[in-house]
């Protein structure tokens, strides 16, 4: 089936083509005239939420000044360049610890500790990966196909305590967090945890794509503050994911998920997948 997808990707409309990549990932088609489901809403608003403002919003470069115009600029991490391609980074002028990242995909970040020890070459690899990486071609994922891949240089950031930065990433429903799963060990371990918690950050005995932590992971010290804020940048949506972070006390903006996983990952107790399409109104839409 992956192989099949692959070659007609191109080729296939999106409606067809997310009901066989539905099918890939869950042994069935999806409802999508009466979609009951979390994963089944993901591929409806795929397919007919299409505001253009979201464009934007998962441009890692654009959405800044989006954020800070809400938000305000403390919470933003600051950028220290921007390029069009990946040979116009000048590492030498870079300063001892940085993060790289594209502009347009999710998973293809360079983190640099220490530049005495940084390997330029494997970076560049890296990211000449993901340069080529588009989520609209696999997930259509339709807010991805119009934005022009750039590369992002941030200051690196770590909490003190914790020893990384973890991401919070709040479920929001028209600027109602309802819940929400932390991401640790990302950078620490060769698999992460990830840990669903409900609105309150009370644990949940929920797991999807990868393990539970093995240890309790403390609230965080901002968590209140970090709700509102998801409830700010949520407002007039029918669904977002918006992520944050902590590092010492002060809360950052990380990034806006308008299609958790591309709606393909079975969660573990299925009836939580239940649960949280009862929190998508399309309606809104």
């Amino acid at each position: 089936m992956h192989r099949i997808l692959q070659i007609v990707s191109k080729v296939l409309p999106d409606k067809i083509y997310l009901r066989l990549l539905y099918f890939k990932h869950f042994g069935y088609f999806p409802d999508l005239k009466n979609p009951k489901t979390y994963n089944e809403k993901i591929q409806w608003l795929k397919l007919y939420n299409r505001n253009p403002l979201y464009i934007k919003l998962v441009d890692k470069i654009a959405v800044k000044e989006y954020v800070a115009n809400i938000i305000g600029e403390e919470y933003i991490i600051p950028t220290i360049n921007t390029y069009s391609s990946l040979d116009e980074i000048e590492f030498d002028k870079l300063p001892n610890q940085f993060v790289i990242k594209w502009n347009h995909d999710s998973g293809s970040i360079v983190i640099c500790k220490d530049k005495s020890t940084f390997n330029i070459k494997t970076a560049l690899n890296r990211l000449k990966i993901g340069q080529k990486l588009n989520g609209y071609w696999y997930g259509r994922e339709w807010p991805y196909k119009s934005v022009f891949p750039k590369v992002m240089v941030e200051e690196y950031k770590e909490d003190e305590e914790t020893k990384e930065l973890r991401d919070y990433k709040f479920f929001c429903f028209n600027g109602e967090v309802k819940a929400m799963f932390v991401a640790s060990s990302r950078h620490l371990n060769k698999e992460p945890y990830f840990d669903f918690y409900d609105a309150n950050f009370n644990w949940l005995n929920v797991k999807q794509q990868h393990p539970n932590s093995p240890h309790p992971l403390r609230k965080p010290k901002c968590f209140d503050e970090m709700k509102q804020i998801a409830s700010k940048l949520s407002m007039g949506f029918p669904h977002v994911r918006v992520d944050l972070y902590e590092v010492n006390g002060k809360v950052y903006f990380g990034e806006y998920t308008f299609f958790h996983f591309s709606g393909i990952v079975p969660f573990i107790p299925k009836e939580f997948d239940e649960l949280m399409g009862s929190w998508v109104n399309l309606k809104e839409c």
